[in-house]
């Protein structure tokens, strides 16, 4: 074989490898999208409890990438505790996925704010990577046949009106929405 041939095999191989890179990067990248399925995950809640995509079929879940250490998350624990108090009777399930890597600290946390809800650790952020999760607090509504509804960047006040009419429009109690 020429040391023509060879470079250019060389090169179209490089091209390809680079292509494929690039094409899954940027898929990555840009993560979990309103109206995908939701990336099935089992975590272990600090309870001890397994947590799973699965078992909140048929329920709206609202699903919270956080950390004690970000301070937009802190900032909006109150009013997602509240949201997550309120809802439940509707059908939501609030679920806190922790990316801390110090499982004391968010024991502490979770104490001190009394959170009701679910919360699990992902301090390696595999999880939050495979919602394509790289800014906290980021959460995703999924709806009861389990995909995405909303992807909500940043924190936000979880009372107000219009969150609230939203979640409520995916809940059983409003027949012919999230179907």
């Amino acid at each position: 074989m020429s040391k023509t041939v060879r470079v250019v095999i060389a090169l179209l191989f490089a091209g390809g490898a680079l292509a494929f890179y690039l094409g899954h990067r940027s898929k990555d990248r840009a993560g979990v999208q309103i109206g995908d399925d939701a990336p099935r995950f089992t975590l272990q809640a600090l309870d001890g409890s397994s947590l799973s995509l699965n078992q909140f079929r048929h329920q709206v879940l609202v699903l919270n990438f956080w950390a004690t250490w970000c301070p937009p998350c802190v900032e909006e624990t109150p009013s997602l505790e509240k949201f997550a108090m309120e809802t439940k009777p509707l059908g939501v399930q609030v679920v806190g996925v922790s990316v801390d890597e110090d499982p004391a600290a968010l024991s502490k946390f979770v104490a001190a704010y009394h959170l009701s809800y679910p919360v699990a650790r992902d301090p390696q952020q595999a999880l939050s990577a495979r919602y394509g999760t790289f800014k906290f607090p980021e959460t995703y509504i999924i709806d009861r046949n389990g995909r995405v509804a909303e992807k909500i960047i940043g924190a936000i006040d979880w009372q107000d009106p219009r969150i609230i009419a939203f979640v409520k429009s995916l809940t059983p109690q409003n027949p012919g929405q999230g179907e």
